[in-house]
């Protein structure tokens, strides 16, 4: 099936596997828009019922199943519930789980390159086979560059509630740069990808951050 889905996405783009995964990864993006804004909505709600989800805790704190009634009381007024933005959440694994085995195909891959950097090999492997001061070293560290640049503003954007636990609050800002790492174990292709993934997935958070409910 990957093997498939890899031919299907290097004829789709002329030959060019590079631009491949750049056009399917804005088409699953583009696909998976809707759950993202129902995503933000719930998140603007919870923001706002802060203070009455604070109140709730306090008054409930020994009654937890009285806590979860209320609680979902609260939330059904606004016509959403607790767990509405976790569904967004689940939905895009298996999409995400298949542009990455499409950026990290071991076979397809051969061949291609971006830039004159392989796109199927590692940071460590394109050292190896070119040297450590050469051009498709370069694109890498443009990749990762642009990778880490991407991650700063998405730790930037993040919003996190009063509600949520103090290890969450400190680790929400700090997730984007797991990209960084991976861009840097990972094969080019998927580099390219979360690159791609990430610009997109920072600039419609800002877009729906700005709109209102």
């Amino acid at each position: 099936m990957i093997d498939s889905l890899v031919t299907f996405v290097i004829s789709m783009s002329g030959g060019s596997a590079a631009l491949g995964i750049v056009l399917f990864t804005l088409a699953v993006r583009l696909l998976l828009l809707p759950l993202n804004v129902r995503q933000s909505r719930t998140m603007k709600i919870r923001q706002r019922l802060a203070p009455k989800l604070r109140e709730l805790q306090k008054r409930h704190a020994r009654n937890p199943e009285r806590l979860a009634k209320e609680t979902s009381a609260l939330f059904a007024k606004e016509g959403t519930s607790p767990f509405a933005g976790f569904l967004p959440m689940l939905v895009q694994f298996p999409f995400m789980w298949l542009m990455f085995r499409v950026a990290t195909h071991p076979t397809a891959l051969a061949g291609h390159t971006l830039f004159g950097a392989p796109l199927g090999q590692q940071v460590a492997g394109v050292v190896a086979n070119f040297g450590l001061v050469s051009a498709p070293v370069l694109v890498f560290v443009l990749v990762i560059a642009l990778v880490a640049v991407v991650a700063w503003f998405s730790a930037r954007n993040i919003k996190v509630t009063d509600d949520q636990p103090d290890w969450m609050k400190r680790l929400l800002p700090l997730m984007p740069y797991g990209s960084v790492l991976a861009t840097l174990v990972l094969p080019l292709a998927a580099g390219l990808y979360l690159l791609v993934s990430m610009t997109w997935a920072t600039t419609e958070r800002a877009v729906l951050a700005s709109r209102p409910l």
